[in-house]
């Protein structure tokens, strides 16, 4: 009677871990909150040992109280107000630019090959790198930070939304093109809806580059910003702060994340 427990145990355990084995609605709940929690408590253990200095290792009560002194003086609403704002009009901007030109060039060879070389090259080119002439440019205010999380997420969707475009089957297009439909049926009715589901998941993947990049373009003469307030946090030494920082950031990422995933469920069913 044990042992027959004891095989169904780890037939449970190896159908969990199995590869390509999809885990029930209540299992993949469970891992999902277990990848949460052991990292808490790691956490807390390390610091209940001391095992690391509080002062570069605050444990988790004292970077909740620093999240709550700071939300309680709403300085942690502003600035994820300010962040936030920076993040989206930057990014908003890129997409409003790559998605056309994307489809563009996945769409039509010789417009491809005239922007591909330069669009990758610039890719390469670090968006930080940027920051000394967007400042000369254009200022200390808001315009070079959103312009640098535009330089650092535009290519990328134009790259990634191209790609995408060249997967929609070449018999859909000849049907189109059969049937009547000239060349603006074609990029709208055709490959861009078929391309929809990948490029609302280009976004997704794309949008945590400029939610990176808007640490670096706070460091341009911000006076608010999550970024901004890690950077003072540092200067005094105050490590709960960093962290509490830190935990926000990684919050808003995931609500972003999951707020694409539910566009993508809502909007293309088909390919879910």
């Amino acid at each position: 009677m044990v042992s027959s427990k004891l095989i169904k145990r780890d037939k449970y355990f190896l159908s969990l871990f199995s590869f390509g084995s999809e885990p029930k609605k209540l299992n993949k709940i469970f891992l999902q909150i277990a990848s949460l929690l052991l990292p808490l408590l790691i956490w807390t253990l390390v610091c209940q040992l001391k095992i690391v200095s509080e002062m570069f290792l605050p444990s988790p009560l004292a970077v909740f109280y620093s999240l709550l002194d700071m939300a309680e003086s709403g300085i942690l609403f502003e600035d994820i107000f300010a962040s936030t704002g920076r993040v989206f009009a930057g990014f908003i901007i890129a997409t409003i630019f790559s998605i056309p030109l994307g489809i563009l060039m996945g769409s039509f060879p010789s417009f491809c090959a005239l922007c591909e070389p330069l669009i990758a090259m610039l890719r390469y080119m670090p968006a930080a790198a940027f920051s000394p002439l967007l400042i000369i440019y254009l200022g200390i205010e808001e315009a070079p930070k959103i312009a640098l999380i535009f330089i650092g997420t535009v290519y990328f969707n134009v790259l990634m939304v191209m790609d995408s475009v060249k997967f929609v089957p070449k018999e859909l297009i000849e049907t189109t093109l059969t049937l009547g439909g000239n060349t603006k049926d074609l990029l709208l009715r055709v490959i861009a809806r078929y391309s929809l589901p990948s490029i609302i998941d280009t976004l997704r993947i794309n949008i945590a580059t400029s939610w990176n990049l808007v640490i670096v373009a706070e460091l341009i003469a911000a006076e608010v910003g999550l970024g901004k307030r890690i950077q003072l946090a540092q200067r005094f030494f105050r490590t709960d702060q960093i962290f509490a920082e830190l935990i926000v950031l990684g919050l808003i990422g995931f609500a972003l994340d999951m707020s694409f995933r539910f566009l993508l469920r809502r909007t293309c069913k088909w390919a879910v």
